[in-house]
């Protein structure tokens, strides 16, 4: 008898797909590369020029943390741990992005989510939306 059947009067069910299966892929893809360039990028500003602009590199070296926790847990189905990564991202790009607007001063170069991901192409903010609607999606077709 297979995993997925059971008594002959039981309903046959299905094992639930892997998060990082199907979209899944592209949003794990997405955020790899994210991790992997706001990583390597943060970790430059440190290293070379952090007394110009503390907060801003901080955030992007954090941000850079954050899409990489949210890559691992998709991958390997922590669902949890993918909602709580995703819905960190997307308060930090939203209260990051109006604070760049409104203090300036704060961000004298930009992080990943300085004006709301604007030299990221928007990425950043549209990313966690993306996320958020996936990891609910599959939550609400698994419940």
């Amino acid at each position: 008898m297979s995993e997925t059947s059971g008594p002959a009067d039981a309903p046959v069910t299905e094992a639930p797909r892997e998060l990082a299966a199907g979209f899944g892929r592209l949003i794990v893809l997405v955020y790899v590369v994210f991790a992997v360039s706001a990583g390597v990028r943060a970790v430059f500003q440190v290293v070379t020029k952090f007394d110009e602009a503390p907060v801003s590199f901080t955030l992007s070296a954090i941000a850079a943390l954050i899409y990489l926790v949210a890559a691992v847990a998709i991958i390997r189905g922590a669902g949890g741990l993918a909602l709580l990564a995703v819905g960190v991202e997307m308060a930090g790009v939203l209260a990051v992005g109006a604070l760049s607007f409104a203090v300036p001063g704060w961000f004298p170069e930009p992080s990943v989510w300085s004006h709301f991901g604007s030299g990221y192409g928007y990425v950043p903010l549209v990313l966690p939306a993306i996320g958020l609607a996936y990891l609910f999606k599959r939550r609400k077709a698994t419940a």
